[in-house]
């Protein structure tokens, strides 16, 4: 079927009271996988490709991008193709032209007034071309590169009049906020702040965004969607982990194989049955 905006599949679920999963993709297997668990679970998903997957492809968003577009559109279940944690200007701008209908603009690693500067810039740029923009207030750590992030420090996690004056400086379509989890857990401990969580619907006026939604249980996920409001979940970290068990129990049984497609295959599969999983949950 047609590709599906991030927009209108995030504004359906915020106004029917649930939520919309994003996983994160790498490779054509990666989107292979969450196009059969959508479909599996009966339900639509989002495929996001994040700046560093871009890097992992040699800094070439076209291909990539078309080979996730071209298995959501060959897919029965309703997808979106969303670009993900995106620092660099140059690709941002490359967006509109390789397909994407939404782009995640990180400026989270800048101080306050130029994070909404430069947030503000990109919000206007993509809205004169109809992309859905969203941005992170608050410290989400984890990300490749960075220290580990004690997400219960002081100061980082989101501020709810700080988000709401955010939004409103920027436009901003939907806000990533830091309530707890982290980005590439393997283990899934993570405890929410639902109260804070809470506090953030009341005060902003666009979707609340998980990143990290990969470290947290699913009784977690299930209260931040159904209780506390939180809409879009994101999920990247869970796939590669069950990806990456997969092809090591296949060979660690199968020593002497060559063919890739052996492994790969139980690889994708596992990562389809944990899209439909997390799906599961979004209520």
């Amino acid at each position: 079927m047609p590709l599906v905006s991030t927009g209108e599949l995030v504004s359906a679920a915020q106004a029917e009271g649930r939520g919309i999963a994003a996983f994160n993709v790498i490779t054509l297997e990666h989107a292979e996988a969450i196009a059969a668990g959508a479909e599996r679970a009966g339900a639509p998903a989002i495929l996001q490709i994040s700046e560093n997957a871009v890097k992992f492809h040699g800094g070439r968003l076209s291909a990539i991008a078309a080979a996730a577009a071209a298995v959501a559109r060959a897919s029965s279940a309703p997808l979106a193709l969303h670009l993900d944690h995106v620092e660099s200007v140059d690709l941002l701008h490359q967006a509109h032209d390789a397909g994407f209908g939404s782009v995640m603009f990180d400026a989270s690693k800048l101080g306050y007034e130029e994070n909404v500067r430069a947030t503000a810039e990109a919000v206007s740029w993509g809205h004169e071309r109809g992309i859905w923009i969203e941005a992170e207030l608050g410290k989400v750590g984890g990300k490749e590169g960075e220290a580990p992030l004690d997400a219960h420090a002081p100061g980082v996690r989101t501020d709810p009049a700080e988000a709401a004056a955010y939004v409103a400086a920027t436009g901003v379509d939907a806000l990533a906020v830091a309530v707890g989890s982290s980005h590439a857990m393997t283990e899934r401990t993570a405890a929410l702040d639902h109260e804070l969580i809470g506090r953030l619907r009341d005060a902003v006026p666009v979707p609340l965004v998980l990143h990290g939604s990969s470290g947290v249980p699913d009784e977690e996920i299930r209260r931040a969607v159904a209780a506390s409001g939180m809409v879009k979940i994101n999920v990247g970290t869970a796939l590669n982990t069950a990806f990456t068990g997969a092809v090591r129990a296949y060979l660690a049984e199968n020593t002497t194989g060559v063919d890739p497609r052996k492994y790969i295959a139980p690889g994708r599969e596992a990562m389809a049955a944990t899209v439909a999983g997390f799906l599961g949950l979004m209520g």
